[in-house]
């Protein structure tokens, strides 16, 4: 007969949660069912939904260099610490940015990783990440390091045909190096990789529980990074697990007792699902969703860190004091300094994510930019709504165009109806009648603004002298 209890987190007389066994099976599970790798993989239901629970913090923590680095030229111990700096300057101090991890391999690794340490931030906290290795913990010891993330495979694909081990022996190597951790007082972050193919009730949750006996022994926190390895999370109502992110982040804080705060979700977008199940984990119940700048790394990339600040404030209603305009400043050093091309319609970031072409649009930036833009972009991001001037465009999107550029507001506004715009849009369209094809570029454009408007032009070149 099932044990009944009042459960104080809910206000509800609940069933005790099953308690599952590791499950030491002598072939993998590889669910091919949902993962025939010869065709697309299949999202299946099981029409089982668990409950919405929002923790009482929620935050963000970053792997720019670690798996943002596994997917480009490696930076430069200088690059890590302006990168460190601008991660700081976002937070502000907010505590919505909390940690960043780091390799400690080479000698460039540890040597940005002490000038890190040496600035002396609250946040972000330094931290590093090992695989479940006798000889990688050694590095976090010599370094100083209060936690460290730890690779642990969990999927019957990484353990038989990566580690060639059974699931018992994982587990036991897994347990070894976290004991290790504790033992020296460095607070171990498992990092459960391509849980989203793993036997969630076979392995999972007995793995997990084990961990969290480990935690209550050594009166530590054991927290735990639920990796979507391969982006195949899915946030549908219904979906059947593995796949499930409300699921696994569910089935973690139920089965296996694992609090909020040690449990985060790790995701990646080969699907388009990146930002989606970051934020369903939150909803769920993890505290912590990892991420990178730009969403760099491995494949596709993982999450955009300040796609989930942008998410952040959606649901919790504010930014904190977190300073967004450094978003930008990010954006610029990466395209400036790094020689990283964004692609121009990346949203918050790219050089096009709130420029508009089409002459409606155009027109209705021309009454009021709110009709057509997401948010005040120049006062939050300070990145002004921008204009491109083409074939489409119309008389309304030159005149938007010369009032964005020029900051021309309230009367100073040129009406789409000025003659002078009139003949503007003729030299525009002779251009696209000749076969041009591309965007009319600012530069040009302010040639023909010199001869038909001179004093705009006059009084842009005053404002910026």
């Amino acid at each position: 007969m099932a044990r009944v209890e009042f459960n104080p987190k809910t206000n509800l007389i609940e069933q005790a949660a099953y308690k599952y066994t590791l499950q030491d099976v002598p072939e993998p599970n590889l669910y091919r069912e949902i993962f025939p790798y010869t065709e697309i993989p299949k999202i299946a239901f099981n029409h089982r939904h668990v409950p919405m629970f929002v923790p009482d913090e929620i935050w963000i923590t970053d792997t720019t260099f670690r798996d943002g680095q596994q997917a480009r030229s490696p930076y430069t111990v200088e690059q890590i610490v302006r990168l460190f700096d601008y991660l700081h300057e976002l937070d502000n101090d907010s505590g919505v940015i909390r940690q960043t991890e780091f390799f400690l391999y080479s000698k460039k690794d540890r040597e940005a990783v002490i000038k890190c340490m040496e600035r002396g931030y609250r946040y972000p906290e330094v931290t590093s990440w090992i695989r479940a290795r006798k000889e990688d913990f050694q590095l976090v010891k010599e370094m100083g390091i209060k936690e460290t993330g730890i690779l642990v495979s969990c999927s019957d694909y990484h353990i038989f045909k990566k580690l060639n081990m059974t699931r018992k022996q994982a587990m036991e190597m897994y347990l070894s190096i976290v004991e290790a951790a504790l033992e020296h007082g460095i607070i171990p972050r498992c990092h459960f990789e391509d849980i989203t193919r793993a036997d969630f009730y076979g392995f999972v949750v007995p793995f997990a529980n084990e961990l969290m006996k480990l935690a209550r022994q050594a009166n530590m926190p054991v927290k735990i990074r639920a990796c979507d390895t391969l982006g195949l999370g899915v946030s549908y109502p219904g979906v059947a697990l593995p796949r499930s992110v409300q699921g696994i982040i569910y089935g973690l804080r139920h089965y296996a007792e694992v609090p909020s705060e040690w449990l985060e979700w790790h995701g990646h977008n080969d699907f388009y699902k990146a930002v989606v199940n970051s934020g369903t984990a939150w909803l769920y119940g993890a505290s912590a969703v990892n991420c990178s700048l730009l969403g760099i790394g491995e494949r596709t990339g993982n999450t955009p860190l300040e796609a989930m600040v942008i998410e952040y404030a959606q649901l919790r209603g504010t930014t904190k004091n977190m300073r967004l305009e450094v978003i930008t400043e990010i954006a610029d050093y990466f395209e400036k300094e790094l020689d990283y091309e964004i692609p121009p319609r990346t949203p918050f970031v790219g050089r096009a994510f709130n420029a508009t072409r089409a002459g409606i649009h155009a027109d209705g930036i021309l009454k009021d930019e709110e009709i057509y833009n997401i948010f005040d972009t120049k006062k939050i991001l300070n990145r002004p709504i921008v204009i491109a001037v083409d074939a489409h465009s119309g008389l309304a999107g030159i005149a938007a165009w010369i009032n964005t550029y020029f900051r021309l507001e309230g009367d100073k506004k040129i009406d789409k109806r000025d003659p002078r715009v009139a003949k503007i849009k003729e030299w525009v369209d002779r251009e696209y009648e000749n076969g041009r094809t591309t965007v009319i570029g600012d530069d040009e454009l302010e040639m023909v603004v010199r001869e038909v408007m001179p004093e705009l032009f006059k009084m842009h070149e005053s404002r910026v002298k």
